[in-house]
């Protein structure tokens, strides 16, 4: 009896642990697609693409942007989570290395007494997601596992066109950008680099350059309206983002300042694929820049250094982001440049 009893106890253990790494095995397999609010934790809207002179005009003609992105996200190792007296703590890392190549072409014709400008944003770059977790049962019986990966390619093309009017030293801008899910997507992986949706983003901005003075300062207002996902059924909901800057000059080439950057979700998720509820998530930013103008081979060349550290992050993964920029235009013909565009 005593060895039947044993067999009978040995067997539950063997269940229960099946039964426990299953349940880790779902888990990662929801972070790659659902487990935090704009599916994955990871949004259409990069916070910070906007910084100083965002809406101060271009010069006719070609001008070309390249940027070098860098986040350190993660979600706070040890994070708990409860339900049925089932304790989940996990840990997740996922940095990211981009470079953004924007092309546009700014129109010397007024439309509707604005510059009017497109342009298309490439993006190539590098994501390493891990993830680990401990689930610990009703009796403190608990399993551990671990899971990372890594792809290297192309981000979703996103296509933009933007309209600017000046006035002295007041400068307003509306735009209009998309996601169009051309990048590298596996609802399998737990990295990725496109979204796997379309996305629309619109909104507007405000330059105040005041030459003489030698100060300005910048703030853009933005919302994302997010298709399903047909991969995976889910929705994000609608995403609200305000990205801002001031930078007094310390010389005619030089300017220092402070920026920063709110981002809201407005709605929660939705969809048959959104199995852990209408998450909706939020994060702000805050820190340094530095800029320089110079001449470049005939051009006109701008270099911008900013960074920004996270906090307030509520479902979605937070640490720091850096942007380094260049940007290249014809001569200038006045003083008004841009700079943190895409």
């Amino acid at each position: 009896m005593a060895s039947m009893t044993r067999a009978y106890l040995s067997k539950d253990l063997h269940q229960t642990r099946r039964a426990a790494a299953c349940a880790l095995r779902l888990w990662f397999a929801a972070f790659a697609g659902v487990a935090e609010a704009d599916e994955g934790g990871v949004s259409f809207w990069l916070p910070g693409q906007y910084g100083s002179f965002a809406a101060s005009p271009l010069e006719p003609g070609w001008s070309f942007e390249t940027t070098y992105y860098h986040a350190s996200a993660a979600a706070t190792a040890g994070a708990s989570f409860e339900r049925s007296g089932v304790t989940l703590q996990a840990g997740i890392t996922s940095p990211s290395d981009l470079i953004m190549l924007t092309p546009t072409y700014a129109f010397a014709t007024p439309l509707l007494g604005a510059q009017a400008a497109l342009g298309m944003t490439i993006i190539t770059g590098r994501n390493a997601t891990s993830a680990a977790a401990t689930l610990t049962g009703p009796g403190g019986a608990s399993i551990s596992g671990m899971r990372s990966d890594e792809v290297i390619g192309f981000a979703d093309l996103s296509p933009s066109a933007s309209l600017t009017w000046t006035r002295d030293v007041h400068n307003f801008m509306v735009y209009a950008t998309s996601g169009i899910p051309t990048g590298a997507y596996d609802t399998t992986r737990l990295s990725n680099l496109g979204i796997g949706h379309w996305a629309i983003d619109s909104g507007g901005g405000y330059t105040y350059l005041n030459e003489k003075a030698g100060f300005e300062w910048s703030a853009v207002l933005g919302f994302t309206y997010n298709f399903i996902n047909p991969y995976t059924q889910y929705q994000n909901g609608i995403d609200a983002h305000l990205d801002w800057a001031v930078s007094p000059y310390l010389t005619d080439k030089m300017h220092i300042g402070a920026v920063g950057y709110f981002y809201n979700q407005l709605s929660g998720d939705s969809g048959s694929g959104a199995r852990l509820g209408a998450f909706e998530s939020r994060v702000a930013g805050i820190g340094p820049q530095i800029g320089f103008f110079f001449p470049l081979a005939g051009q006109q060349g701008y270099l911008n250094f900013r960074g920004y550290y996270e906090f307030d992050a509520k479902n979605r993964l937070d640490g720091w982001t850096g942007w380094i920029t260049l940007f290249i235009e014809p001569p200038e013909k006045k003083s008004a440049h841009s700079a943190g565009n895409r």
